[in-house]
């Protein structure tokens, strides 16, 4: 399948691109844990099909130190013993973040005390921005068929302040 469209040749589109990356980086500033964050990127773009982003998550997740038996299981996490209790709370709500048409109750009470459990609130918050950021660029890629298997760690770098 070849990619319809480059986000980057259309001005408009690249400038959307561009802010929505740097939007991104305050995630970076926040006390919720790198690998718990890519790890939740990996989980969203494996739910919506977007070999790119999980390109970019299981490399930037291993480059982070996140071992390979971890990210092979994300997408079994509920029947592996590698996760912790927050990591498995982190993954529900961001499982139901993604697939809010699927339930009546969007993100349910119970995984939402899960999540207060094991978060402050500057964490909530930030796992709130990153499932809605990250299902953002999962249907970008997936809309022009972004190809994934050519992304090296950091190579988005070059976009910041563009």
């Amino acid at each position: 399948m070849e990619p319809r469209f480059n986000l980057f040749d259309s001005p408009t589109a690249a400038k959307v691109a561009k802010r929505f990356y740097n939007t991104s980086l305050a995630l970076e500033q926040s006390t919720l844990p790198k690998s718990l964050r890519e790890l939740v990127e990996l989980r969203v773009g494996q739910i919506n099909g977007c070999g790119f982003c999980v390109d970019i998550h299981t490399k930037e997740a291993a480059a982070a130190g996140e071992t390979a038996l971890r990210l092979n299981l994300v997408a079994a996490w509920r029947h592996s013993t590698v996760f912790t209790e927050a990591e498995r709370a982190a993954l529900a709500f961001t499982e139901e973040g993604t697939r809010l048409g699927d339930a009546q109750h969007g993100v349910s009470d119970e995984t939402w005390a899960e999540v207060r459990k094991h978060f402050d609130d500057d964490q909530i918050g930030a796992l709130v921005c990153l499932v809605s950021l990250i299902n953002a660029a999962t249907r970008m890629n997936v809309i022009v068929r972004q190809q994934g298997g050519s992304y090296e760690p950091g190579m988005f770098a070059t976009l910041e302040r563009d």
